[in-house]
């Protein structure tokens, strides 16, 4: 999903430069909803099956003169290639150069390992490649107002608050190393109704995992265990116990004052949709998915053995993330909370 909103950039510069090209993505579910309403293609083709040959079988039969491929895997390519498409684009990595027609390389360093670049101007290279203009890098996904009117009737608490929505993102599909720990999203929560009377949305997929992690940060939460023995309305909102789709989900993120997350999938919705934002890095290098967005900041557990890019810490001590504090995000909180959005 986060890949997908990064994107973003180069499928406008595409379709900016393609005007009179009818153009078609082929993407899974989860990426097409994250991504409609859509200005960058004309038509949509599901991606029902990893299978190249069957993806093959379906794509010869819209007879498309040029494939342009984002994904680095090799089945993309062997897929392409089978359908017999002429023009095929794409980096070649993964051992997949004599597949394609048109080959980028992405840079290196002297060890032989990938050079940290933002994957913004990763896919933008591929748009430049092809002729398109590739100044404008921002963000860009659109809302459907059916979506919103969802929301509303899923969640009028939020939807109609009277106080800043602070939206809190503790999961992530990359792996536990990327997770901030849930009792200091938990103390954060706390901070941010105590002191701004905020409504605080907790965000989680719908997996067993995720839906653990939500539960875990409600129950540390001092405020949250109050309210629920004296049987009072809290401002901590679990959406594991009110699930909303991904069209949805950017809807609430359209009206969030203020969003802290995982480097995950929703920090390049919240970004994309221009809020305010609170990144935390641990394991991973946040050259890769920087934007130079203003209204970010990021906050990065400085340790020795970070960034490892590991999914799964390997210490005794998760010591990156440890090295965020709750004072740390509380701070940058306040800067962005009582900061005029700028740009």
């Amino acid at each position: 999903m986060g890949d997908a909103v990064l994107c973003t950039p180069a499928l406008r510069a595409i379709r900016q430069h393609f005007k009179s090209c009818k153009i078609s993505l082929l993407t899974k579910p989860a990426v097409r909803e994250v991504l409609s309403p859509s200005s960058f293609n004309d038509s949509w083709l599901e991606q029902r099956s990893k299978n190249p040959f069957a993806i093959a079988k379906m794509l010869k039969g819209h007879k498309f003169t040029h494939a342009i491929l984002f994904k680095n895997s090799f089945a993309s390519s062997l897929a392409v290639f089978l359908a017999r498409i002429p023009v095929r684009t794409g980096y070649a990595r993964e051992g997949r150069g004599l597949l394609l027609t048109d080959k980028l390389y992405p840079p290196k360093l002297p060890d032989g390992k990938f050079k940290p670049l933002s994957m913004i101007d990763y896919y933008l290279a591929i748009a430049s490649w092809l002729g398109a203009d590739t100044t404008n890098k921002n963000l860009e996904l659109l809302i459907d107002p059916q979506d919103q009117e969802k929301l509303k009737a899923k969640l009028p608490e939020v939807v109609n608050a009277d106080r800043p929505i602070a939206v809190i993102v503790p999961g992530g599909a990359f792996g536990p190393s990327k997770c901030w720990l849930n009792e200091r999203f938990a103390q954060t929560a706390d901070w941010l109704i105590t002191n701004y009377k905020a409504t605080v949305v907790v965000s989680v997929a719908s997996n067993p995992v995720e839906r653990q992690i939500a539960g875990e940060i409600c129950n540390s939460s001092s405020l949250s265990l109050r309210a629920q023995r004296s049987n009072l309305k809290h401002k901590l909102i679990n959406l594991a116990a009110s699930p909303v789709t991904l069209g949805e989900l950017k809807s609430l993120f359209s009206i969030a004052d203020l969003v802290i997350s995982n480097d995950t999938g929703p920090r390049h919705i919240a970004i994309a949709l221009g809020r305010k934002i609170i990144s935390l890095f641990g394991p991973n290098n946040p050259v890769w998915t920087d934007t130079g967005y203003e209204n970010e900041i990021q906050i990065v557990g400085d340790v020795s053995c970070a960034p490892c890019s590991k999914p799964v810490c390997e210490k005794n001590e998760h010591l990156c993330m440890q090295a965020i504090t709750v004072e740390m995000v509380c701070d940058a909180a306040k800067k962005l909370l009582e900061k005029k959005i700028t740009g």
